[in-house]
């Protein structure tokens, strides 16, 4: 098993207020990796390629992952 590199995960700015628990962290300083995790399971890491990142989020402003419906 390869060790994973060592990520330097933020926390977007809504994020940051003391009231906001539970929150996403993306780390991108890998090259070619983004890495996700959520605050509350930090040991749990997602890793994807910056091309996979950028089709993500895509699909996120689209509407296809809109949980309301």
């Amino acid at each position: 098993m390869s060790k994973l590199p060592e990520f330097e995960f933020v926390k977007t700015a809504a994020c940051r207020d003391a009231r906001v628990n539970n929150c996403p962290e993306v780390a991108v300083n890998v090259p070619g990796v983004v890495a996700l995790r959520d605050s509350n399971r930090p040991e749990t890491i997602v890793t994807m390629t910056a091309a996979d990142w950028v089709a993500l989020t895509a699909a996120v402003k689209a509407g296809e992952y809109d949980l309301s419906v």
